[in-house]
């Protein structure tokens, strides 16, 4: 029975922990504001995300923005600009926002009813891995039904629980192969 690599990628093998490539195809799913936090139009898009009703300012403050509401004015007004440590917080608190309010909304999505969602596999590159230490992995599609535990670790933002959650609760169903599929290049699901 396959389990976890220990030493990934001493024969050349490339690719990334297949619940980082699903953190990142769920993050183009909830669709964050593209433009960087640093110019003013992205900083403006985030405030104004994180100011527009009281319990959108209480789950920032949750979230790790801790600033009077005077700075907050201050910044929408464009009389002051924040720190670059005040800018990473922003970033930190509307994305944590921002997955909190979709994860119900994806999970949905997702599960839609009970029929699931068609995940692809994109197996690891092994292009600079000598012949003989290539393994055989393939492209490999599987209906997930079930992505609770999957939405809930990314909506809070727990890499140890998603990659729990992944590779456990999902990865497991591809049968006896299943560690082959730890590394990926690439998770697909269109949902």
């Amino acid at each position: 029975m396959p389990d976890r690599n220990i030493e990934f990628g001493k024969f050349g093998a490339r690719g990334v922990k297949g619940y980082e490539a699903v953190a990142r195809q769920l993050d183009r799913l909830a669709g964050f504001v593209a433009t960087p936090v640093t110019v003013r139009r992205g900083l403006m898009a985030r405030l104004h995300y994180l100011t527009r009703s009281d319990h959108a300012r209480a789950a920032a403050r949750e979230a790790g923005l801790t600033v009077t509401d005077r700075t907050l004015k201050a910044w929408l007004e464009g009389k002051r600009a924040p720190s670059r440590r005040n800018l990473a917080r922003i970033e930190e608190a509307y994305r944590a926002v921002r997955r909190k309010n979709v994860a119900r909304y994806l999970l949905g999505r997702l599960n839609r009813g009970g029929r699931g969602t068609r995940v692809e596999f994109h197996p690891l590159n092994q292009s600079q891995v000598s012949r003989p230490h290539q393994r055989v992995v393939a492209y490999r599609t599987l209906n997930v039904r079930h992505w609770d535990a999957v939405i809930r670790a990314w909506a809070d933002n727990d890499d140890d629980a998603l990659d729990h959650a992944w590779f456990d609760g999902i990865t497991i169903e591809l049968g006896s192969d299943y560690g082959a599929y730890e590394y990926v290049t690439n998770i697909g699901f269109a949902a």
